[in-house]
This record gives C-alpha cells, sequence and structure tokens, in this order.
C-alpha cells in the first residue's frame, strides 16, 4: 500500500487531535483549547502563503493578535522539511524558540515485526484488554496522570478534544484490578488510517508489558475496522517507547517541532 504523503499525513493529525477553537487565515489554521496540549493550542501552517515576507509578517500579527485575545501564547507546529524553510527565517527572525521534537511513525496494517511485541498476529496476550468507543473515567484519569497539564477544567477541554474524532480506547488492568496502561486509536476517516495516540503507562507498572497489550489490541481494533495504516507520535528525547514502536514495525516518515515566541518581558512572582 502507498502510504500517505506527509501534507496527508498533517491533515488526519489535525483531524485526530481538533482544536474546538480554530480559524483558518491565509493557509494558516489557528488552533485553541485554553492551552490544553501544544498541539491543539497551535498554529499548523497548511500550506505556504504565497506573497513577500511583509504578507508572512502581517499575518504572523494576526495571528499573534488572535491568540493574545485567547490569553495564549503564539506557537506553531513546524514539520521538518523544505516546506517550511520560509517561515523558519520569520520565526528565527523574530526569536522564536524550538522545542519537543516529535517523530512520526507509520506501518500499514499487517506490516511485519522484527519480535512479538505488539503484533496482532504473534501471539501477545491481550486477552482482559477493556476496550470501549469513548474514554471512560478511569481511562481518562490514568492517562491525565500520565500525560496531563492541569486540573479539573484541563481535563474536561482534553476529553472535548479526543471526542472530537471517532476513536477507540483500550485499558488494561494489573493483578490487582487497578488500570495499569491505555491507549486510544484514532479513526477520522472510515475504512482509511488510524492514528495512536496517548498509549500511557502507570510509572510503577512499566517493563511488564501493559503497554504492548494496549498496543496489540488497538492494533488488531484497527485491522477489524479496516484501517489499512496507521501513524503515531513519540518525543524523540522518548528512547523506550521508540524502540517499543520499532519492534512493532513502525518507521519514521517525518519530524516536527513546536516554535515559541519568547516573553516579552520577565515574569515576577509564583
Amino acid at each position: 500500500m502507498e502510504r500517505q504523503t506527509m501534507p496527508a499525513l498533517e491533515e488526519l493529525m489535525d483531524a485526530a487531535w481538533p482544536a474546538p477553537d480554530r480559524e483558518e487565515s491565509g493557509g494558516w489554521v489557528l488552533r485553541a483549547a485554553g492551552g490544553v496540549t501544544q498541539r491543539a493550542n497551535s498554529v499548523w501552517p497548511r500550506s505556504e502563503p504565497a506573497g513577500s515576507l511583509h504578507h508572512r509578517m502581517v499575518m504572523l500579527r494576526d495571528a499573534r493578535a488572535w491568540y493574545r485575545s485567547r490569553r495564549l501564547p503564539v506557537i506553531f507546529q513546524v514539520f521538518d522539511d523544505s516546506r517550511s524553510a520560509a517561515l523558519n527565517a520569520v520565526l528565527d527572525e523574530e526569536g522564536f524558540t524550538r522545542q519537543s521534537e516529535t517523530l512520526i511513525l507509520v506501518r500499514d496494517a499487517g506490516a511485519a515485526t522484527a519480535a512479538p511485541v505488539a503484533a496482532p498476529d504473534a501471539g501477545v496476550e491481550i486477552s482482559g484488554v477493556e476496550m470501549s468507543t469513548e474514554p471512560s473515567e478511569e481511562w481518562l484519569r490514568l492517562w491525565w496522570s500520565v500525560d496531563g497539564r492541569g486540573g479539573e477544567e484541563s481535563l474536561a477541554t482534553a476529553r472535548t478534544i479526543l471526542e472530537g474524532c471517532r476513536s477507540a480506547y483500550a485499558l488494561v488492568r494489573d493483578d490487582d484490578g487497578v488500570p495499569a496502561a491505555v491507549g486510544r486509536l484514532a479513526v477520522p476517516s472510515v475504512g482509511g488510517e488510524g492514528g495512536l495516540y496517548c498509549m500511557a503507562t502507570r510509572p510503577d507498572a512499566r517493563r511488564r508489558g501493559f503497554g504492548s497489550r494496549v498496543l496489540a489490541s488497538l492494533l488488531r481494533e484497527g485491522e477489524a475496522r479496516g484501517v489499512s495504516s496507521y501513524w503515531l507520535l513519540v518525543t524523540a528525547a522518548n528512547a523506550g517507547a521508540r524502540e517499543l514502536y520499532a519492534r512493532s514495525g513502525f518507521a519514521e516518515a517525518g519530524r516536527y517541532y513546536y516554535r515559541q515566541e519568547r516573553p516579552k518581558r520577565h515574569l515576577t512572582g509564583c
């Protein structure tokens, strides 16, 4: 199967993690979600705007005003390829930082794996994994305890983002019946591609195979739904997760990072 081009993957990634507040402006998609996750609170440069450097600076000025009205910093999700050269030149000139380098990994359905870890047809024990079409309270609490930032209001916003795309949710418990690991399969289009998100294991339950069982269950669920290929996102610094996904047949298709405007003044106090 021919894999998606990077622009097509970007469309899928945006649909799988939809910001509740968004506006398109000259090829840029401005996204906001009350500060919950960088992805949902960043500018996605869907297409390179036509025009001069001055035109890009005007667009940046307008983006600043849009985010300022929401009391949010200006952050760009910048994909690491030649399409971003002109935008990076502007952001370099404006002193935007670079952070959170993230790998985009892909695999076809039924891809060969280097080891029987997380392969849906390789004998991985996936019995007892609880599957649902909505995130349960236990699912949400475990994921948020690992990856979340903020209190109840932020968690409610995160739930809105998750439920903005048709998905399947997996949860596995430890021997004491306590949730140990969770994951999400987002399926923006019927019979198309699936994105794996929110792969989280309780810190004291790691290296016991729970994450592999969740991954195997989501891959099996995807194949039952006719998913033809998968993508997932992992930070470049997360060596353990990268090793797991490589053994499971995932390969790098691209990278992105976030560029954030530096504060204009030093903050004081707590």
